[in-house]
């Protein structure tokens, strides 16, 4: 039963789904049907779909029969007015053939002309694309143009962004063009042949840069004087502003200031070529005169192709060998200024251009490559400065040098450069210049000495009395009031030797100029280099003239008189050191003059040359003295060679007026104790074996003269006999042989109030004994064949006990 049910309704759902199925291609495009006569295939009702299918057509045919049947009359109408309607589209026919033929023949001309339109028509399409490609192609082909002319012209900066925007704006655009591909392909080696020449023109500005860095400095040097000038200028009047100019200041001196991201200029030299101007001219910058833009392009090039730090190691090391280059002084420098100009004008110009560089480009250099290489520059600079200079003994170059350095030092602080070693070492050449100012000075003090006549100065009017008196610092009222003509106790040499000592001072001064020193400082090194002037130099020179063989005593004499004034002329030197440098005095640190010491020195040297040559000149007198010890005459004069000494001792002793009053007592007292001394050593010389009774009383008489004239009082100052005492050892010698006073002298030996004090036994037997042979020798000849005569022979026995008493006298002093 439920199987009934179950087929029955699989028949209504089948029934219900061919249905549906037929509706559907009834309604549905032909060209549709396939998927719904596919679902029929699928299912298992094919036989049943087919009935249905032929029913439905069965239908179909029936309703269109009764259509047919309904419409029949009419369509039977419709055929009899077609055929009517036949004849009448013949004719139509025939009219519209003629009428094509007409028009065929018409329109053939009409034809052609539109195969010409349609042809110009393609030609103009044809003609409207190609132009579009090539406004396509054209930039690209400008650019490539402008590139090569770029290249062409060496704008290799514009260049390379010329082929940036060729390769990445315009190529892509036409990349499939077969010269757009030659194009991409040439673009490596372009910017190969960019980066080549822009090296190369940056070796070429660096070659020209070497050369001309002297140029450069030598113009950095000039602003940095006139900027000093200017500057003592304005310290000359009301400060108004700063005094020295600025870092900024020194790069407002470009025209236009050049960019470090991009250069403006397109040369390629390095150094533009600036014509010399004359002096009154303003002087061009240090920069102006150099062009960077060829650093500036080449960084900027290798910057866009990705090798900047190559180029900034390339640049830094071709810069340090230049460095090398430059620090290398010529050999020789030291001969003239011009070479230390030289040298410190490719310094400056070299530093000058580095940091220029160091202030327009970002990161080529940087401080401490800048600060490395001015540490290897200094160092180097005060190597060579301290080798050249030690070789220069002219003072002038000296301070020319130093007054170079200190403007080399003040052009390279405007750079910002530290300069204080420069300072340093200038102290070291500031004694190097003393020591040069003092051989200078030397030979000015041995001309001044050499050509002085050792006379006092005459003045014969109110002029020249004033001249000197300006010329050195005198004061003398006794002098004042003598009428004219009338002399200066001095001789020119002083005036003259004052003067140079003040030109030294100044010449020292000029050196402490622009060193940045204290005014004590200052002071203190002038104060120490004419304590050496006076020390060392003037006193050598001094000390070579007194010690000269061929000095006269009148010469000593006014050297006397002149370093006198000398010494007194100290204390205005003093005062003339205060006033060029405002330190006083009393300062504490404050360095005293020696000159008072030299002059003394000097003096003392010239005394002890007085003495002796005095001593040399009685040693010339006695020289002539030709005593006949045999002899038993008696002439009753003194002799003439001690005549002549007096009289020469006398007129010396006169010059001596001007003098102190204890040299001149020394100088006599000195002369007449050598006098006295050599009178003994005549007597007791060993080659005079014998001598008589008689030619002591002659020797006597020598003395007495010598007595007379220290009792006559040849120099002032003496207190009654203290002269006469130089002579006291031979007048109680001779006393004592004279007057035969032997028992006398050996009876009070040893006492002090003994007559004979002075008295050596030694020296009483060395004459006893020349009297005992002489006294021997001669009564062996008068008496040859006969006894001696009595009262010779007791003399004779007086002599040999006397001589034995003396030898006990002598063997008890020395035991």
């Amino acid at each position: 039963m439920e199987r009934a049910k179950m087929a029955e309704a699989e028949s209504l759902e089948s029934a219900a789904e061919h249905e549906r199925i037929l509706r559907e291609i009834e309604s549905t495009d032909t060209a549709c049907i396939g998927p719904t006569l596919r679902s029929v295939y699928d299912g298992e009702e094919h036989g049943r779909f087919m009935e249905k299918l032929e029913t439905r057509i069965r239908n179909h045919d029936r309703e269109i029969e009764k259509m047919c049947n309904f419409h029949y009359q009419g369509f039977v109408d419709s055929i009899t007015e077609l055929l009517k309607v036949r004849g009448e589209a013949q004719k139509l026919k025939n009219q519209v053939t003629d009428t094509n033929r007409k028009l065929q023949q018409e329109g053939k001309e009409l034809v052609i002309a539109m195969e010409e339109l349609k042809q110009c028509r393609l030609q103009q399409r044809n003609i409207s694309a190609t132009v579009d490609k090539l406004m396509l192609c054209l930039p690209v082909l400008e650019m490539y143009s402008k590139l090569r002319d770029q290249m062409k012209t060496k704008r290799h900066y514009p260049a390379l962004k010329t082929l940036e925007h060729l390769e990445h704006t315009y190529l892509p655009q036409v990349s499939h063009y077969r010269f757009c591909k030659v194009m991409v392909d040439n673009i490596p080696k372009l910017r190969e042949e960019i980066k080549d020449v822009s090296m190369s023109d940056l070796k070429d500005f660096l070659e020209s840069i070497r050369k001309h860095s002297d140029k450069i400095g030598e113009t950095a040097m000039k602003q940095a004087q006139q900027q000093r000038n200017l500057d003592n200028i304005v310290l000359q009047q009301p400060r108004i502003g700063s005094k020295r100019k600025s870092k900024k200041d020194a790069y407002t001196i470009f025209d236009t200031e050049m960019e470090s991201t991009s250069p403006k200029s397109e040369q390629d030299s390095g150094i533009l070529d600036v014509e010399d101007e004359e002096d009154d001219e303003e002087v061009p910058g240090a920069q102006d005169l150099v062009d960077f833009s060829p650093v500036y392009r080449c960084l900027h090039i290798y910057s866009v192709l990705g090798a900047r730090e190559t180029f900034e190691n390339y640049y830094r090391k071709q810069r340090r060998k230049q460095a090398r280059l430059v620090l290398q002084p010529p050999s020789n420098m030291h001969e003239t200024l011009d070479g230390y100009r030289k040298y410190f004008n490719q310094i400056v110009g070299f530093f000058v251009v580095e940091d220029h560089i160091l202030h327009t480009t970002q990161g080529l250099v940087n401080r401490a490559y800048i600060d490395e290489l001015w540490e290897m520059a200094l160092s180097k600079t005060i190597a060579a400065l301290r080798t050249h200079s030690s070789y220069c003994s002219d003072p002038n170059l000296v301070l020319d040098l130093k007054n170079l350095i200190v403007l080399f030092a003040d052009t390279l602080q405007v750079y910002g450069f530290p300069v204080n070693q420069l300072f340093d070492m200038l102290l070291e050449i500031r004694d190097q210049y003393s020591e040069t100012l003092l051989k200078k000075w030397a030979g000015i003090f041995r001309n001044i000495l050499d050509s002085d006549n050792y006379s006092p100065i005459p003045v014969t009017s109110e002029d020249m009395y004033k001249k000197v008196v300006g010329q050195f610092p005198f004061q003398d009222t006794e002098l004042e009031k003598q009428s004219f003509p009338k002399k200066f106790p001095f001789s020119e040499f002083v005036p003259k030797v004052y003067n140079e000592i003040k030109e030294f001072i100044y010449a020292c001064l000029k050196f402490s100029e622009d060193l940045h020193l204290s005014s004590t400082e200052v002071d203190d090194m002038i104060r120490k280099s004419t304590n050496l002037l006076l020390t060392r130099t003037l006193s050598n020179c001094l000390q070579n003239v007194i010690k000269r063989k061929n000095i006269g005593l009148t010469e000593l004499v006014q050297i006397i008189i002149n370093t006198t004034h000398l010494e007194k002329s100290c204390k205005y030197l003093e005062e003339f050191i205060t006033n060029i440098t405002n330190v006083l005095p009393e300062t504490v640190h404050t360095t005293k003059l020696y000159g008072t010491t030299t002059f003394k020195d000097a003096r003392h040297a010239a005394e002890e040359e007085i003495y002796t040559n005095l001593n040399q000149k009685i040693d010339q007198f006695l020289q002539l003295a030709d005593y006949d010890w045999m002899t038993g005459d008696l002439d009753n004069k003194a002799s003439d060679y001690l005549i002549d000494l007096i009289a020469f001792l006398r007129s010396t002793f006169a010059v001596f007026t001007h003098l102190p009053g204890k040299v001149a007592q020394t100088a006599c007292m000195s002369a007449c104790k050598h006098l006295a001394t050599s009178l003994m050593q005549l007597l007791l010389e060993a080659e005079v074996r014998q001598l008589t009774l008689g030619a002591l009383q002659q020797f006597n008489l020598d003395v007495r003269e010598c007595e007379q004239f220290a009792r006559s009082g040849p120099v002032p100052g003496f207190q009654e006999d203290t002269l006469q005492l130089a002579f006291i050892d031979l007048r109680q010698l001779l006393d004592l042989f004279i007057q035969w006073d032997w028992s006398t002298y050996l009876a009070d030996y040893g006492q002090p109030n003994c007559k004979y004090l002075r008295v050596n036994p030694v020296t009483a037997l060395t004459l006893l004994e020349k009297i005992s042979r002489e006294m021997k020798d001669t009564s062996r000849k008068n008496n040859m064949f006969a006894q001696f005569r009595k009262n010779e022979r007791d003399k004779q026995k007086l002599i040999d006990t006397v001589a034995k008493q003396l030898r006990g006298l002598i063997s008890s002093h020395h035991s």
